[in-house]
């Protein structure tokens, strides 16, 4: 099929490499505020394994056309796709009109972009002849590549039988194992999306919650989470308790859901909840650094690892980085940090700042002179780290855990205070159970 797309989000990105790579004929039209030179250089998309690869291969080959840097794209296409960000809604109508112009053929409408419930209708209603359909984002930054070609499930709203084998055609190669369809109207998709992302929240924040009650009754979370998850009505999933979520895609997706529940009159008290609830835990490793040291914090140093919103990201978009380096700054206290990839991003986002320091090197060196460390990304190589040393380079041997990836006795073992989200360990109290 011949196929445009238009937007310069991941999921833009991944179908336009992806379509390409299984023979379609792609013409990808970057957004003017992203364009492909910029993109290109674009840190979280350097680091998304294959795909940098597959859209030159698709270059290549000649299956993939830039928009300004190769041949122009097909007069007449058969499926135009929107990947766009939901602040890049007014430029939909433009590409839509465009593309029905002086057009005899159906156009299939792939609307793959984050927009209130009941655009893609919108869209679709724009002129003849459009065949729109909701094609619901589910990629995993860090591994869209994979998410896209051997997907779980592809949620696909459409209303009429002739978009739906369309969709299933320019699909069909990443559709053989078992059928990943789920189709539904496309009002039902675009609400699907928002209320599934509701959910997610809204188990974070309710563990969130239950941690910190946890934490004032002297009981350790882990113990609720197993049991709590044993429970083959609740499961496991999601029920981390942490420091805060982020993200580009989840914190942009919760607010819009909060819009649709406005738009429609129906305000939702719920909603709201969980949306405080994560703003508050943000600041909940400088509570607990506040605790520990009675408040007396000015000209502390304090060590952090990790800024990314995800391991394996380099965005911080919302991340709770952003909200703990404000709190410690306003107590005068100074913050090393260590991210592996995410400290561009920080940089540009912070600047120059006189009480950050930043490291992407060796993470010890963060800790040099630092009276605590706290835990923010649960990067792979920050879950085993040498506790001899951090217990040598922590003035006040202090580590808070922000995503409970350690063992508190275990730590404590080594002489280090530990308080992570509603468990903790100290010292002496090992020292007693021996």
């Amino acid at each position: 099929m011949r196929v445009e797309i238009h937007g310069s989000e991941l999921p833009a990105v991944t179908a336009a490499a992806a379509l390409a790579w299984v023979g379609h004929r792609v013409h990808w039209v970057p957004h003017a505020s992203m364009p492909w030179t910029s993109l290109a250089q674009a840190g979280w998309l350097v680091r998304e394994p294959q795909l940098l690869a597959r859209l030159e291969e698709g270059r290549q080959q000649g299956t993939l056309t830039v928009a300004g840097h190769d041949d122009v794209g097909p007069a007449i296409v058969d499926a135009l796709w929107l990947a766009l960000s939901p602040e890049q809604r007014g430029d939909a109508d433009t590409r839509v009109v465009d593309a029905i112009h002086e057009r005899k053929r159906p156009l299939l409408l792939v609307n793959n972009s984050t927009f209130p419930v009941g655009e893609t209708e919108r869209l679709g209603s724009l002129g003849e002849p459009i065949h729109a359909v909701a094609l619901v984002d589910t990629l995993e930054e860090g591994r869209a590549w994979e998410s896209f070609t051997r997907p779980g499930r592809w949620l696909l709203g459409r209303d009429d039988d002739w978009s739906e084998a369309q969709v299933r055609e320019l699909l069909r190669a990443f559709n053989r194992r078992r059928d990943v369809f789920q189709c539904m109207p496309r009002r039902a998709a675009e609400l699907t999306k928002l209320a599934t992302i509701g959910m997610l929240a809204t188990r974070i924040s309710y563990m969130n919650e239950i941690a910190g009650l946890a934490d004032t009754l002297g009981v350790d979370v882990e113990f609720v989470r197993q049991g709590m998850g044993a429970d083959s009505r609740i499961g496991y999933e999601y029920l981390y308790p942490g420091c805060g979520f982020g993200g580009p895609n989840f914190s942009r997706d919760l607010m819009r859901l909060a819009d649709v529940q406005e738009a429609s009159g129906r305000h939702s008290a719920l909603l709201e909840q969980v949306l405080d609830i994560n703003e508050q835990k943000k600041e909940t490793l400088f509570r607990k650094l506040w605790t520990h040291f009675h408040g007396r914090l000015e000209g502390r140093t304090v060590a952090v690892w990790g800024a990314a919103f995800k391991p394996g990201s380099a965005r911080i978009d919302h991340a709770p980085v952003l909200t703990l380096l404000e709190a410690l700054w306003a107590q005068g206290v100074s913050v090393r940090l260590h991210d592996p990839v995410a400290t561009p991003s920080l940089r540009a986002a912070v600047g120059d700042h006189p009480q950050l320091a930043l490291f992407d090197g060796d993470p010890y060196l963060a800790c040099q002179g630092a009276d605590a460390l706290m835990l923010v990304t649960e990067w792979k190589h920050y879950w085993n780290p040498d506790w001899k040393r951090l217990s040598d380079l922590l003035d006040e041997r202090l580590v808070l855990d922000g995503r409970n990836i350690y063992d508190p006795h275990h730590v404590a073992e080594w002489g280090l205070t530990y308080r992570g989200i509603g468990r903790r360990a100290d010292p002496r109290e090992q020292r007693s159970r021996r």
